[in-house]
């Protein structure tokens, strides 16, 4: 059965091809959902929740991008609504205080090849809340300045503001682990 066909039948509430849905993404949704939050229970909450949200306003979804990034950009809302309620809320900055830091083409995240994936997920979980969810939004999940923004209810300035600050402290935790003063 062709995806578009799946969507249309879930669209009539035709509950196997919700199952079949869900099926093909559940897996997906929950590692998205795990990068936000630590608990195992919380992340399976979040891809219900988004889930039963997506169900619901399928008549929404007009293809213009593959289900499965409409359906992410859905788990990753419901995972900073879980964070939001369970009050480590996001930091508001004011924006008279931001300027626009653009990083130059050439400039890369790169690290030393010592550093392990593992490393670098930790460090960004060690970041402050701020600079955490720009970071893991633009660097893993990968998206733009524009739609960081619509996620997190900030300016495109401030979310390129704490991306290019979160990676200032994300190489200065990465190169403490590398001199081995951090373990």
């Amino acid at each position: 059965m062709f995806q578009a066909d799946i969507i249309e039948q879930c669209k009539q509430n035709n509950r196997k091809a919700q199952l079949q849905l869900y099926n093909q993404y559940c897996d997906g949704m929950y590692i998205v959902a795990k990068r936000f939050l630590k608990d195992a229970e919380d992340a399976e909450d979040a891809v219900q929740e988004a889930f039963i949200k997506a169900f619901s306003k399928l008549h929404q979804y007009k293809a213009e991008v593959t289900f499965g990034a409409w359906l992410k950009r859905i788990v990753v809302n419901k995972c900073i609504d879980l964070l939001k309620s369970k009050k480590q809320q996001l930091v508001d900055l004011e924006e008279v205080h931001l300027k626009v830091v653009d990083t130059p083409q050439d400039d890369k995240w790169l690290v030393d090849d010592a550093i392990t994936i593992g490393d670098v997920k930790q460090a960004i979980s060690n970041l402050p809340d701020k600079y955490q969810y720009v970071v893991m939004l633009y660097l893993i999940e990968g998206y733009d300045h524009q739609e960081i923004s619509e996620i997190l209810n900030i300016s495109e300035v401030a979310s390129r503001t704490q991306l290019s600050r979160g990676k200032v402290k994300l190489q200065e935790q990465l190169i403490l682990k590398q001199n081995g003063t951090r373990s």
